[in-house]
């Protein structure tokens, strides 16, 4: 039977903070856009800020779906999920807004400390996400699956590249600039990283 709740606390909090992914999902306004869901790994890179508000980084690697979504005027809308898929079922949604707070933010530098060494040279932005409808469901049909390690690959190739190499990699890569449906997605070029000695 689901349930609703009026804040991330608790046992909410705990099953979010144990759960190995998520997935975040949003739409621009247009009824024949494209509609994104995009499954959210690496550990330590979701945190719960307070009972109404949860962040996540946002790793260069893939288009800038996500952030051109949150940012369309009027629009907002994000959709955050976790499931499990080991212990008792459950499926728990996050209903809410959210907000890209990019590298020239001054915010960048108070948010960033919070995700201690999950932090890494291919952050882009982080989204932040206030809370609006916060709800459970049985999660009886997800199956079962065994957790076996984090994946490497995307740490490693990105800290192999200075933060202008990031920068350009950026500048250069199909629909970061803009979303599928041609609006406005991570503002270029990127800022440099100001906050961690060299750049990173």
């Amino acid at each position: 039977m689901g349930q609703r709740y009026d804040t991330i606390e608790g046992r909410i909090r705990t099953f979010i903070e144990e759960q190995p992914v998520f997935f975040t999902a949003t739409a621009p306004l247009a009824g024949d856009g494209h509609v994104n869901i995009s499954p959210k790994g690496r550990k330590g890179t979701l945190v719960v800020i307070d009972e109404r508000t949860v962040a996540y980084l946002d790793f260069g690697g893939s288009g800038a779906e996500t952030i051109a979504h949150l940012r369309e005027e009027g629009n907002g809308r994000i959709t955050l999920m976790w499931t499990a898929f080991s212990g008792p079922p459950k499926i728990l949604r996050v209903h809410g807004t959210g907000e890209p707070v990019f590298r020239d933010d001054p915010r960048w530098g108070e948010l960033m400390p919070r995700f201690g060494d999950a932090d890494g040279p291919s952050a882009r932005a982080i989204i932040l996400v206030r809370a609006l409808r916060i709800s459970d469901t049985c999660g009886f049909a997800v199956p079962f699956m065994d957790y076996q390690e984090e994946r490497t690959q995307h740490a490693q190739y990105f800290g192999r590249k200075s933060d202008e190499e990031f920068r350009e990699y950026c500048a250069q890569k199909e629909h970061v600039g803009t979303s599928l449906d041609g609006l406005p997605g991570l503002p270029l070029p990127v800022p440099p990283r100001t906050d961690v000695p060299g750049g990173r």
